[in-house]
C-alpha cells in the first residue's frame, strides 16, 4: 500500500470520525453550562468538523435533560 494513501485514510478517519466523536462528547458535557466564549468555540469547531458530525447525527442527542419537580 502506498504510504500517501495510508495517509489519507488515516486523516479522513480522524476528521470523519475520531474527532467528530470526541465533540460529540465534548458537546454534551459542556453544552448547557459553557461561557460565550466557549460556546462561540464550539460553533466553530461544529462547523469545521461538519462532514463527520453529518455522519455521527443520527446518535447526537442534546435534548435538554429532564426537569426534577419536587
Amino acid at each position: 500500500m502506498d504510504v500517501a494513501l495510508l495517509l489519507y485514510l488515516i486523516l479522513g478517519g480522524a476528521y470523519l470520525v475520531v474527532v467528530p466523536f470526541a465533540l460529540f462528547i465534548y458537546l454534551q458535557k459542556r453544552w448547557y453550562v459553557v461561557s460565550s466564549f466557549e460556546r462561540a468555540f464550539m460553533y466553530f469547531l461544529v462547523f469545521f468538523f461538519f462532514p463527520g458530525l453529518l455522519l455521527l447525527s443520527p446518535f447526537l442527542n442534546l435534548r435538554p435533560q429532564r426537569r426534577q419537580l419536587t
